[in-house]
């Protein structure tokens, strides 16, 4: 492709994710799969400028207000070649105006907003902070209280690419054979700093070029989820469940800790997420699981079941401020169409019911990938003080090695200090049977 050919392929993309209210990966995956022309080289541009775009996009909106324009996507990339791809009117006027582009040529006021732009640079000294850090209003209160001084390097981190992360299926391969794997690739990959299992690959990664992903012995995982699943401890022969399995990237982590013994049940509410989680522990090779759906947090499976299980994971749904970096869409998201609060009254919810499960001894896991202290610490405050059964397990008694880098007795991960995605993760100990 051309360079002008990428850059009309990016508008292109551009609108059809701010049109559509799936995740922006869904909607990349099936734009592609109806141009299975694009080259595998071009489909890296065109997907690393989308997300540069996308992680700009307070700042873009604020250059709009500035000079009295909407928001459309159009204005947007307008303003994006402009700003950031130094484009001259004359230049995006030949972009937008060729006789072969299927872009309709600019008008006058767009034509004078790209010449109003010119020789501007995309940050302003009369920017707010909020929009320069492309915070948005729903989480800035929360996050400045949860960050203070740090507040803006933890934002500025999330608006960096992050790493790819692989997790190695122990039950298939092992780290040192996979690194070397990737090695005779011409990839730059080293061990993860924290997870055991852990690799990570520096650059551009062509995911079609490394069989081990659809054999099942490497996954697409970053260190902290890995980390999280490796909290839950479990051991071989244990009986497990994770209570909001989604996809099962930590399932397969899980069962792949139990060494295939034991009985792992990946439970979720959705029927299409769990279809995709039964797959891939096929693939993986995973015997020692099945999948539940559940029809809500309080299915009465979870009632004939009480106290049955020796670990139990609540993945629970949240804002996701923590995967910013990798999903910078979400952030203009808000993160459930009633609100916040109703969000984390369902949390409190599913951890409540969750826990029903757990037997005597047991464990019980609260994890988010949110950065927002009403999701991680004050859930959990209020799950102890209306369950006195359980106990908060200290970090440094699940896993020494991680909480002398991660300092806390629970696990707090942010993409500044680890170089992960934020989440959130409490072991939580049931001490005593309920009467």
């Amino acid at each position: 492709m051309t360079p002008t050919a990428r850059l009309l392929a990016t508008f292109d993309l551009f609108c059809a994710v701010d049109g559509d209210k799936r995740p922006v990966d869904a909607v990349t995956s099936g734009w592609f799969r109806n141009r299975r022309d694009i080259p595998d080289q071009d489909r890296g541009d065109i997907l690393e400028r989308l997300y540069a775009l996308l992680r700009h996009r307070a700042r873009l909106t604020w250059w709009l207000d500035k000079h009295g324009r909407d928001h459309s996507p159009r204005h947007q990339f307008l303003a994006w070649l402009a700003l950031m791809e130094r484009k001259s009117p004359e230049d995006v006027s030949r972009l937008f105006g060729g006789p072969k582009n299927a872009a309709t040529a600019l008008t006058k006021p767009e034509y004078n907003l790209v010449l109003r732009l010119k020789g501007c640079t995309i940050e302003h000294p009369d920017m707010p902070e909020a929009v320069r850090l492309e915070c948005p209003s729903w989480a800035e209160q929360s996050l400045r209280a949860r960050f203070g001084g740090a507040f803006a390097a933890e934002m500025a981190a999330t608006l960096t690419p992050p790493p790819v992360d692989l997790r190695v299926n122990p039950v298939k391969a092992t780290r040192q054979d996979m690194l070397q794997a990737l090695s005779d690739l011409k990839l730059h990959a080293e061990v993860s700093p924290l997870a055991p299992h852990g690799i990570r690959v520096s650059g551009r990664f062509n995911y079609a070029r490394f069989p081990a992903l659809k054999s099942g012995a490497v996954e697409i995982q970053d260190e902290g989820s890995q980390l999280v699943a490796l909290l839950v401890d479990a051991q071989p022969g244990d009986r497990v469940v994770d209570f909001c399995a989604g996809a099962g990237g930590k399932t397969l982590a899980i069962a792949a800790q139990m060494n295939n013994k034991g009985r792992i049940i990946a439970c979720d509410v959705s029927e299409g997420r769990l279809k995709r989680c039964s797959e891939r522990l096929r693939n993986a090779g995973m015997h020692n699981t099945e999948t539940r759906l559940l029809a809500s947090e309080t299915d009465k499976w979870v009632k004939r079941h009480k106290l049955g299980f020796d670990r139990v994971l609540v993945d629970a749904p949240c804002s996701g401020t923590g995967t910013w970096r990798r999903n910078p869409d979400t952030r203009w998201r808000d993160p459930e169409e009633n609100g916040l609060q109703n969000l984390i009254a369902l949390q409190g919810r599913i951890l409540a019911s969750a826990a029903r499960l757990v037997k005597p001894g047991g464990r019980l896991v609260y994890a988010t990938c949110s950065m927002l202290t009403e999701e991680n610490e004050d859930q959990v405050t209020a799950f102890l003080a209306a369950n006195p059964a359980f106990r908060l397990v200290p970090l440094g008694d699940v896993t020494p090695d991680l909480a002398a880098k991660a300092q806390g007795d629970t696990l707090s991960l942010t993409p500044a200090r680890h170089d992960t995605d934020g989440f959130f993760a409490a072991v939580l100990q049931r001490e005593t049977t309920p009467e």
